[in-house]
């Protein structure tokens, strides 16, 4: 008889600790995305209860969704785009410089044939 009413208890103990740890984890990329203060973290959220009701399939891409977005950096394009135009700099200053050495040696050349 205590045995029944233990299993029972049991039975209901993790059934309750398994409903909730699964909203727990359903909740993570939202956690995420508020904690770098993310400019989708309503959709993430929103996603989040989707995926809770498609068995966590979107799960793994509002992990990615959430922290692909930093404070401090964005997305992180501006950074590349910033990398770029220092290196179209860089490019155009040597372009430049070669160009001028390249006039030097043809003066050069020029003079040593006259």
């Amino acid at each position: 008889m205590f045995l029944d009413y233990f299993a029972l208890v049991m039975l209901v103990f993790v059934t309750v600790v398994i409903f909730y740890g699964v909203i727990a984890i359903h909740d993570i990329p939202y956690e995420i995305a508020k904690k770098r203060n993310h400019p989708h973290q309503d959709a993430i959220h929103y996603a989040g209860w989707v995926s809770l009701f498609t068995l966590h399939v979107l799960w793994p891409f509002l992990w990615v969704w959430a922290t692909l977005w930093r404070d401090d950096r964005g997305w992180g394009f501006n950074q590349i785009q910033k990398e770029q135009e220092d290196l179209a700099e860089k490019v155009a200053s040597l372009t430049a410089t070669v160009a001028a050495l390249q006039a030097q040696i043809n003066a050069q050349s020029n003079n040593k044939e006259n």
